[in-house]
């Protein structure tokens, strides 16, 4: 098996529950691990080979510069639905983590931040 991550990518986004997120928007960091079915005898330097870590970089930013949802969760399916749709046949499991920098709550501490698990598998099969 092979993984690969994406750590700390940032980002503005429009998404939220309020008028003012969606308005003036608020700043993202992701965290991506992508685990692939991977046969050693085939590593090679041909980037064809393997998934681009830049394509799937390019897919998730461009999902969240075009979401306007509500909710993280549903940010966080959005991405995973985008990146199966290119590379559904490589990936095994993915997972994420998406923190919100600056919330509308009354506390004091950093982020906020949901962690979802994508294993390919959709409807009964789950």
């Amino acid at each position: 098996m092979l993984t690969i991550k994406l750590n700390n990518m940032k980002f503005h986004s429009y998404i939220g529950v309020y008028a003012e997120e969606k308005k003036i928007g608020q700043n993202i960091e992701i965290d991506l691990a992508c685990q692939m079915q991977s046969d050693q005898s085939r590593y090679t330097d041909d980037l064809t080979d393997t998934v681009s870590y830049g394509a799937i970089y390019r897919i998730i930013e461009k999902t969240v510069a075009d979401s306007k949802v509500d909710l993280v969760e549903r940010l966080g399916q959005q991405i995973f639905d985008d990146i199966r749709a290119v590379y559904d046949a490589e990936i095994v499991t993915m997972s994420l983590n998406i923190r919100k920098l600056a919330v509308p709550v009354n506390g004091i501490f950093d982020s906020v931040e949901i962690t979802l698990t994508d294993t390919g598998k959709r409807g009964a099969d789950q």
